[in-house]
C-alpha cells in the first residue's frame, strides 16, 4: 500500500494525470532511445530526482517500492552475464563470464533502470482511479478496466484480511515459539484462501443485486491547470529524449 499512500499524499496530486503520463512516456522513449548505458542511467537519475524532489516522495519509501524490481533486474542480469557450457569430453557443466555478456548487461540494466524510474514516477504520483479515467479517455477496452478495478479492490480486501488474522493470532500468542509460528502461518494461508474467496463472491453478488451490468464509473477530480501541466510535461519529456540522444 506504499504506492497508494504516495499517490495520494505527494505534492503533485493535483497535477493532471495526462501530464504525468506524457512525462512518463517521454522517460520510456528516452530510456530506449539511449544507445549508451551512461545516457540511460542519466535519464533514470533525472527522473528519480524529479520524483523525489519535485513530487516529494520520501527516499526510503521510494527505495522500498523499487527494491523488488531491482532484485529481479539483478537476477536477470546475472543470467545474461554468464554463459553455460557443456564439456563434451567430461560431461561437466561450467559457467563463463563473457565480454559480450557484460556489454548486454550494461545495456539492458541501464535501459531497464530508465524505464523503471519512469514507471515509478507515474504510479507514485498518480492514484489508480485517475489512471483508469485516463485510460478510459484513451479508449481502453472496458473489460480490461473492470479487471483493473476489481484487482485493485481485492488488494485492499486481502490486506485487511491479513491484518485482522495476524492481530487475532498474535493476541492468542500464536507466534510465541517457532513451532507455533509455523502452525499459525499454515492457518493464516488456509484462512485467507477461504476469506478472500468469500469476500470476492459477496462483492460479485452485491454487484448483481444492484443490476450492475455496465462499466464501473467513479467521480473524477477536476484539474484546473491541465493545459499548463501538459505543456510542462511535454517540455520535460522532450528534454529527456534530447538528453538521451545527445549523451549517446
Amino acid at each position: 500500500m506504499l504506492i497508494e499512500q504516495s499517490a495520494y499524499a505527494n505534492r503533485w496530486r493535483q497535477v493532471a494525470p495526462a501530464a504525468k503520463g506524457l512525462f512518463a512516456l517521454g522517460g520510456f522513449i528516452a530510456a530506449f532511445a539511449a544507445r549508451a548505458p551512461i545516457a540511460a542511467i542519466a535519464v533514470a537519475l533525472l527522473i528519480a530526482t524529479t520524483t523525489l524532489v519535485g513530487a516529494g516522495i520520501p527516499f526510503g519509501r521510494y527505495l522500498r517500492v523499487a527494491t523488488p524490481a531491482l532484485f529481479f533486474l539483478g537476477i536477470s542480469c546475472l543470467s545474461l552475464a554468464f554463459s553455460l557450457n557443456l564439456n563434451s569430453d567430461t560431461q561437466a557443466l561450467s559457467f563463463h563470464l563473457t565480454p559480450t555478456g557484460m556489454q548486454q548487461v550494461a545495456e539492458v540494466s541501464a535501459r531497464s533502470l530508465g524505464a523503471l524510474s519512469a514507471l515509478l514516477f507515474l504510479v507514485l504520483t498518480t492514484p489508480l482511479i485517475d489512471l483508469i479515467a485516463m485510460l478510459r479517455r484513451l479508449k481502453t477496452p472496458e473489460a480490461l478496466l473492470e479487471i483493473m478495478v476489481l484487482s485493485y479492490r481485492m488488494l485492499f480486501v486481502f490486506s485487511e484480511a491479513v491484518h485482522d488474522t495476524l492481530t487475532a493470532q498474535s493476541a492468542r500468542l500464536g507466534y510465541a515459539t517457532s513451532r507455533l509460528a509455523l502452525r499459525s502461518l499454515g492457518d493464516l494461508a488456509a484462512n485467507l484462501t477461504l476469506q478472500v474467496w468469500q469476500r470476492a463472491h459477496a462483492l460479485h453478488v452485491a454487484a448483481q443485486s444492484r443490476n450492475n451490468d455496465g462499466p464501473l464509473r467513479f467521480l473524477e477530480p477536476v484539474f484546473t491547470n491541465k493545459r499548463r501541466d501538459v505543456a510542462f510535461a511535454t517540455a520535460g519529456g522532450s528534454v529527456l529524449v534530447l538528453l538521451a540522444v545527445v549523451l549517446s
